[in-house]
């Protein structure tokens, strides 16, 4: 099978390129570079792998991609607190006019597409564990950093408008901070940030008093629920929540990475205006519910938070 991801050389992309490759399959990656190098796939010697650098708004390349693939994985979005919060205009254009080409053109040429979505979907919504129908919480339009969350509800929409009227074979993933090996934390992801301040003994900052939560899934769990979402006849039409659900507050999370990996770093508090400017708000706590995922493909996760800091720890140390 011939298939498309967009967005492929990002961290997650290019881990699901390299699964599909070794799957037998061919794989186009279309991407800009903008988050990802895609030097570990530069590495991979095979004539199954083709990395085209471009963007999903140039509509002729896509569409010159979209034509030729059997599937697509649409990943390629703005992503990163950082990039959110300090670009929104350009985040939003990336991710609903990005989107409405793919939708666009898969229609036209009857192709099946699964995008990736974020929990970012549900907001402030702070319940004990997250299902796929839950509600949507969001602070007010003013607060820029909803609209990352108001861009991939759109994609969404966009999504599931296409499957109704016509048909169209669409999945839908939400992405709960899936971490790993190859991440990088300039964009604002906790887990790399904080190990690489603890490899070299510096202090690490936790935004906020680190009494907010979160789960952490490993890339590895999550491409393999990815891959097994994406061919099964179950999952077609459907949104499903793909994550772990073991929640660690941000503050034992920095413990932990310092215990993990034999450092000496302090660790330190910064306000969310001092890290992101003003009118920024964060979640108290973020759980999904896995159960439809494990219903219907019988996914769960594997490796614990400890396995992943255990694992970018080896990653960094081969790397350096």
């Amino acid at each position: 099978m011939k298939i498309l991801v967009t967005g492929g050389t990002g961290f997650i992309g290019s881990h699901l390129a390299k699964k599909l490759i070794n799957m037998q399959h061919s794989v186009n990656v279309l991407d800009n570079f903008s988050t990802g190098d895609g030097r570990s796939l530069q590495k991979i010697d095979t004539r199954d792998l083709n990395i085209v650098r471009g963007s999903i708004l140039d509509y002729k390349t896509c569409e010159k991609l979209v034509k030729q693939s059997d599937y697509i994985f649409h990943l390629a979005a703005a992503v990163g607190v950082f990039n959110i919060v300090n670009k929104p205009l350009e985040s939003m254009i990336t991710n609903i006019r990005g989107t409405e080409n793919i939708f666009e053109l898969a229609n036209k040429y009857n192709k099946p597409v699964l995008l990736t979505s974020s929990s970012e979907i549900y907001g402030k919504n702070f319940s004990r564990k997250l299902s796929e129908n839950a509600d949507r919480i969001l602070g007010p339009t003013s607060f820029l950093r909803w609209s990352y969350s108001e861009s991939k509800a759109i994609d969404e929409s966009l999504a599931f408008s296409y499957f109704q009227e016509f048909n169209l074979p669409i999945r839908i993933v939400r992405f709960f901070n899936t971490v790993g090996p190859g991440q990088v934390g300039r964009y604002g992801m906790v887990v790399p940030r904080f190990i690489d301040s603890a490899l070299k003994n510096l202090p690490i900052e936790i935004y906020g008093d680190g009494t907010q939560t979160r789960c952490f899934a490993h890339v590895e769990d999550v491409i393999e629920g990815l891959v097994k979402v994406a061919f099964s006849e179950k999952t077609l039409g459907i949104a499903l929540n793909i994550g772990n659900d073991e929640e660690i507050s941000i503050l034992d999370l920095a413990k932990k990475v310092i215990q993990i990996s034999n450092s000496n770093s302090q660790i330190t508090f910064k306000s969310y205006d001092e890290a992101y400017g003003r009118n920024f708000e964060d979640m108290i706590r973020r759980v999904p519910d896995l159960s439809l995922i494990k219903s219907l493909i019988g996914w769960t996760p594997k490796k614990s938070i400890t396995d992943i800091i255990q694992d970018v720890i080896k990653d960094r140390n081969l790397n350096l």
